[in-house]
Order: structure tokens, then sequence, then C-alpha cells
């Protein structure tokens, strides 16, 4: 293995598809040791009833570098979480970057349903994976990534919280846990900045994981077929894209700068130089402030 994270140790807590696999592989690719985490495995399936496992994300990232370790973890079990997090120092000793990119909740919400007509038991359901789990794998975990200094905490969300502040997100459980994980990384960023760590949030913007290539009938190579029914697609980004923004952040000497901060992977872009795989850089949430929100037609031009 070789480049600027060479040595370093990471956990990404929900890297069976998505975001999560994508932040893995570029941790991969610069050199790191990566932990990949979810419910998914080769030889069972979580609720989702998907595909993807977790083994096929750590054969990625040792393909692109790194080496790549699979744990099958359900992060609402403490006792599961502490025996990964006792792996880990068992076979490491260290924990340099804790990246908790823990979901599962595409099919517990409902879109523009109010609270009192939402299923209740999916959307408490929802808010203990998107939450709790969150809560419980940084419980486990910190100790570990603080023997040492220069740790780094991802919260991963969706939306800034800027943008979030001032959007009603989805629907009542959907805001709410994107929400909580904005604020869970300031509050981390408090305890752990004076420790010698830093804390931050980190959202990709519009993704094309492997759920959205679905949900639109496309796939990866021809992405933009979508484009007639669903205009502001054409700002969508590869689930590399924010794992290129983790990878930076993680071999940045001076990422306590960001400490408590919420960023997004197309407002780092330009700030560390990294791109897509396109070569293009999104910019998805001032393009959603500035061009979907304010009613104009689709038109990427200054955003990518």
């Amino acid at each position: 293995m070789s480049g600027p994270l060479q040595g370093r140790v990471a956990l990404v807590a929900g890297a069976t598809r998505g975001a999560g696999r994508g932040i893995a592989v570029e941790l991969g690719a610069a050199g790191a040791t990566v932990y990949v985490t979810g419910r998914t495995a080769r030889d069972r399936r979580s609720e989702y009833d998907r595909p993807e496992t977790i083994e096929d994300t750590a054969d990625l990232v040792t393909g692109a570098g790194g080496h790549g370790i699979a744990v099958p973890t359900d992060h609402l079990e403490p006792a599961r979480v502490r025996a990964l997090v006792d792996r880990i120092a068992a076979e490491r000793g260290r924990l340099d970057v804790l990246v908790n990119d823990i979901w599962g909740g595409e099919n517990l919400f409902e879109w523009d349903t109010p609270l009192w007509e939402h299923d209740l038991d999916n959307g408490l359901r929802l808010l203990r994976l998107a939450v709790e789990t969150h809560a419980i794998t940084s419980h486990h975990a910190l100790p570990l990534l603080l023997s040492r200094p220069g740790g780094l905490v991802v919260e991963v969300t969706d939306g800034t919280a800027d943008y979030n502040r001032d959007t009603y997100r989805v629907n009542f459980f959907y805001d709410l846990a994107k929400a909580s994980v904005l604020r869970m990384a300031f509050a981390l960023s408090r305890e752990l900045g004076p420790r010698g760590a830093t804390a931050l949030a980190l959202t990709p913007g519009w993704l094309r994981s492997e759920i959205m290539l679905e949900h639109f009938g496309v796939r990866e190579e021809n992405w933009r077929d979508a484009l007639d029914r669903f205009p502001h697609f054409a700002i969508s980004e590869t689930p590399r894209y924010v794992g290129r923004a983790v990878a930076a952040l993680a071999a940045d000497p001076e990422v306590s700068r960001f400490n408590g901060h919420s960023l997004s992977s197309g407002g780092l872009a330009p700030v560390y130089g990294f791109t897509d795989v396109d070569g293009s850089r999104p910019d998805a949430w001032r393009y959603l402030v500035e061009v979907q929100d304010a009613g104009k037609p689709a038109d990427t031009t200054g955003y990518r």
C-alpha cells in the first residue's frame, strides 16, 4: 500500500453501498486500512434485501490500493460494536478515522407525510437506525481513536446545516434524523477538540447511489438518460466524490480548522483540488438553493 494515508486505520460504519462504499474505496485508494461494516454480507441480507455486500466493499477497497476488512455488524447492538472495536485494537492498535455513515432508512419514510399520518413504527425505526447507531458506535470507538492525537470523526448526513435549518426535509422523521446527525458532529467537536481530535459533519450532494440509479431506471454508465424526466438530476454526483472529500480531510494535517463545521463534497472540492470521477466538481447544495429551489430551469453551468 502507498499513499498519503498509508499506515492509517479507518472504520467506515455503514459501508455496504452508497456514500459509505464510496468513502471506504477512496480511503483505500489513499493507502488506508479500512474496516467496513454493515448488515448485508454474502451469507445474509438485511431487510433491504439488496445484492450489495460489505465483502464486496472490502474487495473494492483492496483493489483501489488499500486493505479492506469486512466485519458484519449491526450497529444497534452495543456488544457487536464493542467486539468490532476490540478487534481493531487487537489487530491494529489504533483508529485514525471514524466515519459514521449508518443510515438504513430508505424503505422506512413516506414522502411529504405528516407525523400523525406516518407509520409510527417505521418512523421510530428510522430514528434508531439513523441516530442511535451513531451514538453507540462513537461511544465504543472514541477511546481507541483518542489514544493518539490527530483522530478524525466524520458524521455523514444529508444537507448542510445552513440548508437544513431553513428547509423542511421530506417529513418529520427524516428531517429530525438528518438534523440530529449535524448536531452530533457539533457536540462531538466540543468533546474531542480539547483532546486533540476533530469531529465534523459532511454531506454528499444528489448522490448517484445504487438505490437512486435503480429508482431512476438507469446505471452509472447511462445516468444522463434520466435527465429527460428529472432534469435537475444533472447536478448529481458519484459516491466516490464524497469519498475523495473524506480522504482529503483525513490526509490534511490542519483538519482541526474544520472542527465542528458542516461541510459538503462540492464545497470541499475546490479547497482540496479533487474532482468527481468524470473530472467535474458538482456543487449540489449551492445549485439546489440558486436553481432548483428557486424554480429555475435545470442548468448546471457554473455548478459542476
